[in-house]
C-alpha cells in the first residue's frame, strides 16, 4: 500500500492565508512563508498553495510569493489559481513549485488538462474540483465556489482522468471550514470512479476525520484550520494514521 499523505493547505488571498466557511466568512490566518516553513519543519508531506481569488478576478498567480514559498520548503509543493495556460503553468513551474492545479479554466476548456499533461507529465497535473451538493445531484463550481456550472463530479473525474490529470484534489464547499468532518459519501463516490489519487479536502475538525476520509477511499487528507490554529499538530496526526493501520511516511 502507497504512503498515505498529509497535506497542510495555504488558501492566500491578498498576499496572507486566509482560512473560512464556505468559501466565504474569510478570516487571516498567517504570512505564507512562515505558515510553510513551519509545515516543512513539522514533516509535512506536500503542501498546497491556492491562490483563491486570482480565477475570478482574471489574473495570474502572484509568482513572487510562489517563488518565497518554495525558497522556504524542501517538500512537493502545488500551485493553483489563475492558471489558464500551458504557459501559466511553465510560470509557476519556473518559480518553484513541483504540480500545478487547475480548476476554473480546466471546466471552461477541458483541453487544457490534455496539453498540461502532454507538456509537463500526468504526475504534475492536479484537477481541483469543488462540490457542493444539490439533492442528490453533484455539481462543480467554479471561480472560488462562485459559480455552479452544469458539470457533475463523478462524470468529470472520469473526463479529466482520461485527458491525463494525475490526481484529484476535492473539496466539499458544503463542509468547508465547518469542522464537521469531510463528505465521506463524496470521497467514497469519486475514489470508487476513478484510479487516480484522490486528495479529500473541506470540514477537517480532528484528527479522527484524517483516517475516516482514508478509510472512504482518499489517498491524501487536506487540512487548514486545525493546523494554522495550532489544535493539533502533524506529528500527532501522523501517529494515529499509522495506528490506525496507514503507512505513513517517517
Amino acid at each position: 500500500m502507497l504512503a498515505r499523505r498529509i497535506i497542510p493547505c495555504l488558501d492566500v488571498a491578498d498576499g496572507r492565508v486566509v482560512k473560512g466557511v464556505h468559501f466565504g466568512s474569510l478570516r487571516d490566518a498567517g504570512d505564507p512563508v512562515e505558515q510553510a516553513s513551519r509545515y516543512d519543519r513539522e514533516g509535512a508531506d506536500e503542501l498546497i498553495f491556492l491562490d483563491i481569488s486570482a480565477s475570478v478576478e482574471g489574473r495570474a498567480t502572484t509568482l513572487d510569493m510562489v517563488a518565497r514559498v518554495a525558497d522556504a520548503v524542501f517538500i512537493p509543493f502545488t500551485v493553483g489559481g489563475g492558471i489558464r495556460s500551458v504557459a501559466d503553468a511553465g510560470e509557476v513551474l519556473r518559480a518553484g513549485a513541483d504540480k500545478i492545479a487547475v480548476n476554473t479554466a480546466a471546466v471552461k476548456d477541458p483541453s487544457l488538462v490534455d496539453r498540461l499533461s502532454q507538456s509537463y507529465g500526468a504526475q504534475c497535473v492536479v484537477v481541483a474540483v469543488d462540490v457542493a451538493r444539490d439533492g442528490d445531484e453533484l455539481p462543480v463550481w467554479i471561480n472560488g465556489g462562485r459559480d455552479r456550472t452544469d458539470r457533475r463530479a463523478i462524470e468529470w473525474v472520469h473526463e479529466v482522468e482520461s485527458r491525463g490529470a494525475g490526481e484529484i484534489l476535492l473539496t466539499s464547499m458544503d463542509r468547508d471550514g465547518t469542522g464537521q468532518g469531510y463528505d465521506l459519501d463524496l470521497i467514497q463516490a469519486v475514489s470508487r470512479a476513478i484510479q487516480i489519487p484522490v486528495i479529500a479536502s473541506g470540514g477537517v475538525g480532528s484528527l479522527d476525520h484524517l483516517a475516516e476520509a482514508l478509510d472512504a477511499g482518499a489517498h491524501g487528507v487536506l487540512a487548514a484550520t486545525i493546523f494554522h490554529d495550532q489544535r493539533s499538530s502533524l506529528s500527532e496526526a501522523r501517529a494515529l494514521l499509522r495506528a490506525r493501520g496507514y503507512p505513513v511516511r517517517p
